[in-house]
């Protein structure tokens, strides 16, 4: 019997269903708490306690000086610390400072590469935090011309 690729992952997904198996991402994590629209040093406070930072330049920022829509700032990251086990990026004065968090496996390298959204011109901060519990720190500063989250 020919049964086409579409039937078979559409049969599959259904036994999946009835035995109840999920599949990875309905395991993720959304920690609501963590993006809420907070004042920078509030966020700051509530992610990392203990605000002991190491400012680096072993931290790696590829940004602009000079974003012409602050809708997509291109940023990628990369590091030469050993052990980086989170990495978290903040824009200084979006309503919402924390931008994005990442954990990391030890199996791979520390290179990250995303699109900020950024209300205005701001400082773009990004901090690993390595196995033993450091925090390191590295930030770039970003002139917006156009407004990216509704402005």
């Amino acid at each position: 019997m020919a049964t086409s690729r579409r039937h078979f992952i559409k049969q599959l997904i259904q036994i999946c269903g009835l035995f109840g198996l999920k599949s990875a991402f309905a395991w993720a994590d959304w920690p609501a708490r963590l993006f809420n629209a907070t004042p920078y040093p509030e966020t700051l406070k509530s992610l990392f306690p203990e605000t002991d930072f190491i400012d680096t330049d072993k931290i790696h920022l590829k940004l602009p000086r000079v974003a012409e829509n602050g809708a997509i700032v291109p940023l990628t990251i990369t590091s030469s610390l050993p052990d980086i086990q989170k990495i978290s990026v903040l824009v200084e004065k979006n309503p919402k400072p924390l931008s994005a968090q990442f954990q990391l496996s030890p199996l791979v390298d520390p290179t990250l590469s995303l699109r900020l959204k950024m209300a205005k011109s701001s400082a773009v901060i990004v901090i690993a935090e390595t196995r033993d519990g450091q925090l390191f720190r590295n930030q770039k500063t970003v002139k917006v011309t156009i407004g990216g989250c509704g402005g």
